[in-house]
């Protein structure tokens, strides 16, 4: 491998990849012939990043661990979800990151759990997945009805801030794939600057039609060119899981995740719904209001898929009863 950028003819919006080799003294996330870093300016509506330390047993910065966690979960809707709070999921990642193979998490919603009961692709991608935890506070209800509830709601939207927090501090190399044209980059510019010491392997947001082939294996040499430790994914749902799953062998020992909207909330291209909203699981009519023509039609279905969960889970509970024939 070579110090300086990959560069390839792929007409992508935006591209910026550092291979790890790269020359002293370029900045991560910097062209390794550009005259200076990646503007990290201050965020412009949006609030200053900020997470809870978190550490995992075993580990001091600098030194892999690779652990093999056994898996408890809890499966609400069919789908089987991790019993992990934020602070353990990080942990679980990290172990992932240190086993230094590919492998992907699945942040699942309620939409999620609809095009799961929906689409086999989507049910395989989920038995294939080395993490599926529960972004959605209707399914961390749901499971406290059940005797082994999820401890809560573990929000892509803010992982991502903590990801970035422990990856400054263990030398993690992060790439920011997804988005609209310079989302991606402005997102990883302001981390960096909120978590010093964060490592950009790469930051793309790819043109908004579908790639040819040529441009398609380019996009991949490019991630692995990068010789990134973790790989966020901004492609929706569930294009995301779906690129992911199909793509991770050619993604190199990457840890994927599909974080949706979060390089948005974090660039300031889009607005979060205020905690109280989050708190009461409202955060899906924040949204809504403020993108109808986008999200009335998908929240309209995944509030008719919730309907049926629930009626179906109390005929379960009826029948248990031996009250329903």
């Amino acid at each position: 491998m070579t110090n300086s950028t990959y560069s390839s003819t792929t007409p992508a919006s935006s591209v910026v990849v550092v291979n790890p080799n790269k020359a002293a003294g370029t900045s991560a996330g910097q062209p390794a012939n550009s005259a200076g870093p990646i503007d990290s300016g201050s965020r412009v509506g949006a609030p200053p990043v900020s997470a809870t330390p978190v550490t995992y047993p075993g580990s001091s910065p600098g030194s892999p661990v690779a652990v093999q966690r056994e898996r408890d979960t809890e499966v609400v809707w069919n789908v089987p979800f991790d019993r992990l709070d934020m602070s353990q999921s990080i942990d679980a990642i990290g172990e992932l990151v240190a086993q230094d193979r590919p492998s992907y998490v699945v942040t699942a919603n309620l939409n999620y759990c609809m095009l799961h009961d929906q689409d086999e692709s989507v049910r395989e991608i989920t038995r294939a997945a080395d993490l599926v935890l529960a972004d959605g506070q209707p399914i961390v209800w749901r499971s406290q009805l059940d005797g082994n509830p999820l401890p809560e709601r573990v929000a892509g939207s803010e992982m991502i801030i903590h990801l970035c927090e422990r990856a400054a501090k263990e030398g993690w190399r992060v790439y920011f794939l997804g988005g609209a044209e310079g989302v991606a980059e402005t997102c990883a510019t302001r981390l960096q600057a909120d978590f010093p010491g964060l490592q950009v392997a790469g930051t793309e947001c790819p043109p908004f039609r579908q790639l040819t082939d040529q441009e398609h294996a380019e996009q991949l040499a490019r991630i692995r060119y990068s010789e990134t430790d973790l790989l966020f994914v901004a492609f929706g749902q569930p294009k995301g899981e779906k690129w992911i799953h199909e793509n991770l062998s050619s993604l190199g020992n990457a840890c994927c995740i599909q974080l949706g909207a979060s390089f948005d909330f974090i660039a300031g291209t889009a607005v979060r719904a205020p905690e109280a909203y989050q708190k009461f699981g409202m955060e899906w009519a924040y949204r809504m209001a403020r993108d109808p023509k986008r999200l009335v039609p998908r929240y309209a279905g995944n509030g008719w898929f919730l309907a049926k969960a629930l009626l179906r889970d109390w005929q379960r509970q009826v029948k248990s009863w031996g009250m329903w024939d």
